[in-house]
């Protein structure tokens, strides 16, 4: 095997320890070279940690075949290809003399995702052979398929999802789907089933979401007999030790969220759970929570009135259909006049209150702007709720099941089939833009097509019949600080809004592509897509719209070369949709990337780094110190005002340009200085919801005992 060591050519004690060497990063203010020393931290660690350890063959033929043989590798992945095929490829994937930039980048990578023997104590697999599997599994016997994959991630320029790029080639594996929603009607075997399948999935190593909006209130009627229900607390409970107990062989904790309407009449109760002061009886510690807001409870709250709180068992009562399938914007007046509801009141600037209070606390609620999703989505059914990185927003239908628990009646609930693009190297592909693209929709919608979701029969229905997917992007931070551009400036904007027009063109032009082969996804005919309605905000409008507005934006597209799309072009583009249909009901959807911005050493998602030089704290390592995408003495200053200092603001405005184009939502977290009061999380709760965001993650707030480390959990499932 060709394996490359990183020749580094400047001074230091080669005595040092490499998390020694890591920490000298930290000096970079001081000593701009000093982020050298994190690169001879990786080498060092590889060399000293990884290498011992690691289990050499003498040719990549004996390597196969010792790891089909002690089933590590799945032998049905290596089979659809030659052994010629099989050389080729492995030779393709080395040929790039792949070395990781970061200390906490090969940190990450032989942590997570590299294999290890089944006592943990060799190393089978370094970066190009998980890469070659996951090419090898994504191709699906077509070498051509498979080569151009795996370029696409070994260049950098597309990163499969944690789940996918973990498990891909593997015989002892979980799931390649990061992570499931499930919705719940009001009864005990919904209830239970939801219990059970989260159990399965979480064992499989998926994040899961269930939305409790429809169960009934504490002190409703059971069977007519009154105050007898208990509520959505006991459910949290019961969710909660279970995400607890099952685990993905270890290697990932389980993880849920449940998401509830506001107007759900437990809504205080539901997020008095996350208090620190919280009884233990109702203490919810490790489950996320999600709310979703309606437009009219922003109207509300700006007249200061009251807002009431609906009977959910009244509600379905009277509308024969379940709460979540109701939107509470249209029907609050008619069902505040409905005497046959009853309906208990609440100051909506209280409601907004406690929810800025439990973000300073916890940094939950996680909010989705219900009405803003639904406006927006192409389909007939409604969006009823959201994942645990709030960026998937599908809609799902009900299920009805026997006492025994089976099914009655299979709905369609969801599943996030995830993968980002790095936008630097987007850029850099220039004129192979769309053929980037095409080839990381074609990865996803595999994902979708091969994924084993028997254990979760109404998810295995939503996936078969819709292939959504959610192509995601990072590294945007990066890209302004390597172009010297401010993240809170008019080119910031400006780049974001025109990049993702031309993601989610070549997107919905990949997923035409994919209809001629496999045809499109079911109840096509019935969408905004077919209708063409969708794509009015592009062939519309003026044709100025999506061009470049700022000098420095039109040069750097043009200096790339990465073609922008024309107005004729998106009319050519939904003629063909409109005939052929796409093969996915969903395309994009931004996710966290915590995970694997950490193993690509880029920035996450569309956020800006919290400082040029990032501290994180990693279980017996203690502190590692991670400097930003590419730092430079060029660059520092593009990264010297992180995210705290920016504030909420232009990060809205940076996810409200994005957003236009991304059918789905973007997971954004919001920072605020230890300064802020809850006013300034309302107004900045009412600032995205009026700039058209759909949802937010998490708000952080700066401790300065914790320095630049992250202040809360992520979700390890989800962040993919």
């Amino acid at each position: 095997m060709n394996k490359k060591n990183l020749k580094l050519n400047f001074n230091s004690n080669q005595q040092e320890s490499y998390i020694s060497l890591n920490a000298n990063a930290k000096l970079y203010a001081k000593h701009p070279d000093s982020y050298k020393f994190d690169l001879l931290a990786a080498k060092k660690y590889i060399e000293e940690e990884i290498n011992p350890k690691f289990k050499f063959f003498a040719s990549f033929k004996e390597r196969i075949n010792f790891l089909v043989s002690q089933k590590y590798y799945d032998p049905e992945v290596i089979s659809q290809y030659s052994f010629t095929e099989l050389e080729k490829l492995n030779e393709k994937a080395w040929s790039y003399n792949h070395f990781f930039p970061s200390f906490m980048g090969a940190f990450k990578f032989y942590s997570t995702y590299g294999l290890k023997s089944n006592d943990n104590l060799t190393y089978f697999e370094h970066f190009p052979d998980r890469v070659l599997l996951n090419s090898l599994f994504l191709g699906k016997g077509n070498f051509k398929n498979a080569e151009k994959i795996l370029e696409q991630i070994m260049l950098g320029r597309f990163q499969p999802a944690t789940p996918t790029f973990l498990n891909a080639g593997k015989l002892k594996r979980g799931e390649f789907v990061s992570c499931y929603l499930i919705r719940v009607e009001d009864n005990m075997e919904s209830i239970s089933r939801a219990i059970t399948t989260s159990l399965q999935l979480s064992k499989r190593g998926g994040g899961v979401s269930v939305l409790l909006t429809n169960l009934r209130e504490q002190g409703a009627p059971i069977k007519d007999i009154q105050n007898q229900a208990t509520g959505v607390i006991p459910v949290m409970k019961i969710l909660e030790d279970s995400f607890s107990y099952a685990n993905q062989l270890g290697q990932r904790q389980g993880a849920g969220a449940v998401y509830l309407n506001v107007h759900h009449p437990d809504i205080l109760a539901f997020l008095d759970t996350k208090r620190e002061n919280a009884d233990e009886k109702i203490r919810i510690k490790s489950l996320s929570l999600g709310v979703l807001i309606p437009n009219i409870t922003f109207e509300l709250a700006k007249n200061n009135e009251k807002m009431a709180l609906f009977s959910v068992y009244d509600v379905e009562k009277v509308y024969k259909k379940a709460f979540s399938d109701i939107s509470i914007t249209e029907k609050y007046y008619e069902m505040l006049e409905n005497p046959n509801i009853k309906k208990t009141f609440i100051l909506a600037r209280k409601l907004f209150k406690i929810i800025a209070e439990l973000h300073f606390e916890s940094g939950y609620p996680y909010i989705l702007f219900e009405d803003t999703v639904n406006k927006e989505n192409a389909h007939p059914d409604r969006v009823v709720m959201s994942n645990l990185c709030s960026e998937i927003t599908q809609p799902s239908t009900p299920s009805t099941f026997l006492a025994d628990l089976s099914f009655k009646k299979t709905g369609q609930d969801i599943c996030c089939n995830l993968g980002s693009i790095n936008i630097d190297k987007a850029m850099e592909s220039g004129v192979n833009f769309e053929e980037m693209v095409y080839y990381a929709v074609l990865s996803l919608d595999i994902v979708s097509r091969n994924s084993d979701l028997s254990v979760a029969p109404s998810i295995e229905k939503g996936n078969k019949l819709n292939h959504a997917i959610g192509l995601g992007a990072m590294n945007l931070h990066g890209f302004f600080a390597k172009n010297e551009i401010n993240y809170d400036s008019a080119e910031a904007l400006d780049f974001t809004n025109i990049f993702f027009y031309c993601l989610a063109f070549a997107s919905f032009k990949a997923s035409q592509k994919l209809a001629q082969i496999y045809g499109p996804f079911a109840g096509f005919e019935k969408t905004k897509f077919a209708t063409g309605e969708y794509f009015d905000k592009y062939i519309k409008t003026d044709p100025n719209t999506f061009l470049p507005k700022t000098t420095t934006i039109k040069e750097l597209f043009a200096k790339y070369n990465v073609f922008i799309p024309t107005q004729k072009d998106w009319i050519e583009l939904v003629k063909q949709i409109r005939k052929t249909g796409i093969a996915n009901s969903h395309l994009m959807a931004v996710a966290p990337t915590g995970s694997i911005s950490y193993l690509t050493s880029c920035t996450p998602s569309l956020q800006p780094v919290v400082a040029p030089v990032e501290v994180r704290k990693e279980g017996k390592l203690g502190r590692i110190y991670v400097p930003s995408y590419k730092l430079s003495h060029k660059t520092y200053n593009f990264y010297q005002k992180g995210a705290y200092e920016l504030g909420p603001i232009p990060i809205i405005n940076i996810v409200a340009e994005a957003q236009k184009h991304v059918d789905q939502a973007i997971s954004m977290t919001l920072f605020m200085t230890d300064k802020a009061t809850t006013r300034d999380l309302n107004l900045a709760y009412i600032y995205a919801f009026k700039k058209g965001c759909k949802s937010i993650y998490y708000v952080r707030i700066r401790q300065d005992v914790l320095e630049n480390s992250e202040n809360y959990e992520t979700c390890q499932s989800c962040v993919i």
